[in-house]
């Protein structure tokens, strides 16, 4: 009965969280944020950098900077398809903190509230009652989390490495300005390389293809639990050129980040980062992203669904 109820009232038999996609050149939605009474696109200049409370960071160059940045500014981010004027999604926001640069600022906001519109209202409150519903995520938490995944996420791989210690392990809350000079994480403070990252102000972020994806979510446990001895990894190692932090062999390619600044967001640190060094080791192809499974539903109806990974 239960898989049947899932088939009628969704039309799909596999409800989760969150899908996994593979994209290597256009993404089809689009991020707007609106304030003070204009909207810009900072689609490629977007990203989810806390879980608790969700926060976003948002990069604004310099001619779209001069805007009111206190605590009782207002903004709001609009998820859509792009070249479609109705949103996906859409989330109200307050100002957190903010980090300014010579050539722009990044803007770092609190989800106040959430709407979704990937299902009608009845279907979304039978989809989390039943689905999703659980001590530790609320219905406010799955609008925001839903809202927020309404843009795929890349999913890249972090690599770290102090003395004996190192630590290799894949992230989706983070993200680099179009500028291409800086890096931004969100990183969970229970993170076991975290206070090490921070004391040494190093970390290598590597781009990885979707063909991979079993061997990146078994790299997940390395969050918590830490890695085993390098010698055990069930693939080859390289070293990074400037830090010779540990890189899987598989890898497109990475960026060498020294941390210029730390910012404590509730359930995660930010790490604020500039980019010392960048190597392409082969050409980049279609790469692992994160979508919500609203997301998902709402593609399928519209017969417009990323591949899945």
């Amino acid at each position: 009965m239960s898989e049947l109820f899932r088939k009628i009232v969704f039309g799909d038999a596999d409800i989760r969280e969150y899908a996994t996609v593979t994209i290597k050149d256009n993404i089809q939605e689009q991020v707007l944020l609106e304030f003070n009474g204009i909207r810009i696109d900072v689609s490629k200049n977007q990203w989810l950098l806390c879980l608790d409370p969700i926060v976003f960071g948002v990069w604004l160059t310099k001619e779209n900077e001069a805007i009111e940045t206190d605590e009782k500014s207002e903004f709001k981010l609009h998820f859509l398809t792009a070249g479609r004027s109705s949103d996906i999604a859409a989330v109200t926001l307050t100002y957190f903190d903010s980090i300014q640069e010579s050539d722009g600022t990044l803007l770092l906001l609190k989800l106040n509230e959430s709407k979704i519109y990937h299902l009608d209202a009845l279907r979304t409150r039978l989809l989390f009652n039943k689905y999703y519903k659980k001590p530790k995520l609320s219905f406010f938490q799955l609008k925001g989390f839903a809202a927020a995944y309404s843009y795929p996420r890349k999913v890249r791989v972090i690599s770290f490495k102090q003395d004996d210690y190192y630590n290799i392990f894949p992230m989706d809350l983070l993200g680099t300005p179009q500028t291409g000079k800086r890096y931004v994480l969100g990183l969970r403070h229970t993170n076991s390389a975290l206070a090490k990252i921070i004391t040494t102000k190093k970390l290598v972020i590597s781009e990885v293809s979707y063909k991979y994806k079993d061997v990146i979510y078994q790299l997940g446990s390395h969050h918590v639990d830490g890695p085993p001895p390098v010698e055990k990894l069930p693939f080859k190692i390289i070293a990074s050129k400037s830090f010779g932090f540990y890189i899987p062999e598989w890898v497109d390619g990475y960026k060498e980040i020294n941390i210029v600044k730390t910012v404590n967001l509730g359930s995660h640190m930010l790490l604020w980062g500039e980019i010392a060094n960048e190597c392409h080791l082969k050409p980049e192809t279609s790469n692992l992203y994160h979508i919500h499974y609203l997301l998902y539903l709402y593609q399928k109806r519209k017969d417009k669904l990323y591949p899945s990974a």
